[in-house]
């Protein structure tokens, strides 16, 4: 697939890729709905509802991405675990990474500056996100844990109880296999109880695959661009 950096209308990268005519961020504002779909009603949102055992710090969170692209999503999750007390293992899924030209074109780290709360170089922290092996689980930092899979959600065996889960495909229009229930039973399965997932998509058959399986669905205002979003919970307990 042949890819074309574009710039959204925050000034950050994304990609456009012609066969799918597919963005990978939302043109509005790739960082922008990044932050706005996936670290404020994904990751913040569960690090306050999962209790902290007692004397302890911070709760582990478990998080799975599908679909790491570009990483601006774990590179965001990274720059936020650095304000927060909890620990984090994070487990991201990409069936085509991308090339090296790509990844160094992208502007993300000179755009967050003032998201960073770290002495580390946000440059040499997303070189060393991309540089890190697949398949392998690495330390970044002191509270976070990558492991990159080079795999589709379809084909790979989830092993851990996620708490928070990024679903961020392509739409239904380019994969409408990603979006069908055997793929969210998959992760219903891997989730723990009052696990969470977040995605940008609110499509009506989204919704209805979700409570079916028995998700309890959220629709909540959307990013710049898009009227709502879905963040979905696994309360087995309803």
């Amino acid at each position: 697939m042949s890819h074309k950096l574009i710039v959204t209308k925050d000034g950050s990268h994304s990609l456009f890729i012609e066969e799918l005519n597919e963005h990978y961020h939302s043109i509005h504002g790739a960082i922008r709905e990044s932050i706005h779909v996936f670290i404020e009603a994904g990751l913040k949102h569960v690090c306050k509802i999962k209790p902290v055992p007692e004397n302890e710090s911070g709760q582990k969170i478990n998080i799975l991405e599908v679909g790491f692209g570009t990483g601006l999503n774990t590179f965001l999750s990274i720059l936020e675990s650095q304000k927060l007390t909890n620990t984090f293992d994070y487990v991201t899924l990409e069936a085509f990474p991308l090339t090296e030209e790509i990844i160094t074109a992208l502007n993300y780290s000179s755009l967050l500056v003032e998201q960073a709360n770290s002495t580390m170089a946000l440059q040499l922290l997303f070189n060393m996100m991309h540089l890190a092996e697949w398949n392998r689980k690495v330390s970044l930092t002191s509270k976070f844990k990558l492991q990159k899979i080079h795999n589709t959600l379809q084909q790979v065996e989830l092993k851990d109880q996620f708490d928070l889960v990024y679903y961020d495909a392509f739409g239904p229009t380019a994969q409408p296999e990603m979006w069908e229930e055997p793929v969210f039973l998959k992760l219903w399965n891997a989730m723990s109880e009052n696990g969470v997932l977040v995605t940008y998509c609110a499509k009506g058959s989204v919704k209805r695959t979700l409570k079916t399986i028995g998700f309890q669905v959220e629709s909540l205002p959307g990013p710049p661009g898009k009227r709502e979003m879905i963040r979905a919970t696994k309360n087995i307990s309803l």
